[in-house]
């Protein structure tokens, strides 16, 4: 195991929801997060209609592997035959124990979790699971995405608060992002922060503010 890989670091808030002691902050919403995952990331990348053979998922932030999971979830239900290819960037992964406990707050994505589950604790961070060939880079973004030779079609930018994990959300890694990007590819995120959409515009997305899940008023999305 890395240096990287001693573990997350977490609080759990009422029992249930890992809140990260690095940046203060939690991992999913808690008002349903598989809910504000599919408002935000799958539905704000338009992917019901999207979703084909060869379709390529990259994500800033995968932490407890939700979002993958909820992609698992949505490409099985289109019925449509061929396999995504689901890209995640990574500095500081969970224990398998961690991530077990997690999802175990949402009973539609823990039950289709066991794969994952099994191949995560095995410590490989390259697996396919069913229509879904997944990998999760490890290490700081600003390293390992300039490094990247891949594209994505579709990108979940999910990292901590812009404001507690400035890092992840620089002019810099939103520059990578629109690279990294097919031409009319997408991206969408949870956070409204007006310095994150003027980046991702000057990345080449035309970024456009949506209403948000919950109790977030605001989210944005953007094509490139």
């Amino acid at each position: 195991m890395s240096e990287l890989e001693q573990g997350a670091g977490l609080d759990w808030r009422d029992g249930v929801i890992p809140v990260s002691r690095r940046f203060d902050d939690p991992y999913f919403s808690l008002h349903d997060g598989l809910a504000e995952t599919r408002h935000v990331f799958l539905a704000g990348n338009g992917l019901a209609d999207r979703l084909c053979d060869g379709f390529r998922i990259a994500e800033l932030g995968f932490g407890t592997g939700l979002n993958l999971l909820a992609v698992l979830i949505a490409w099985a239900g289109t019925g449509r035959a061929g396999t995504l290819r689901f890209t995640s960037f990574e500095a500081y992964p969970m224990f398998t124990d961690d991530v077990a406990r997690a999802l175990a707050h949402f009973p539609e994505a823990q039950a289709v979790a066991a794969p994952f589950l099994a191949h995560w604790a095995s410590g490989a961070r390259r697996f396919s699971l069913p229509g879904v060939e997944v990998e999760v880079i490890i290490g700081d973004a600003r390293a390992t995405l300039p490094a990247w030779q891949g594209c994505a079609d579709a990108w979940f930018l999910d990292g901590f608060s812009p404001a507690k994990n400035p890092e992840l959300w620089s002019s810099e890694i939103m520059a990578e992002v629109g690279r990294h990007t097919a031409t009319s590819g997408t991206f969408a995120t949870y956070t409204a922060a007006g310095h994150v959409r003027r980046s991702l515009t000057d990345a080449g997305f035309t970024v456009t503010r949506q209403a948000g899940h919950g109790r977030k008023r605001h989210m944005t999305t953007g094509v490139r």
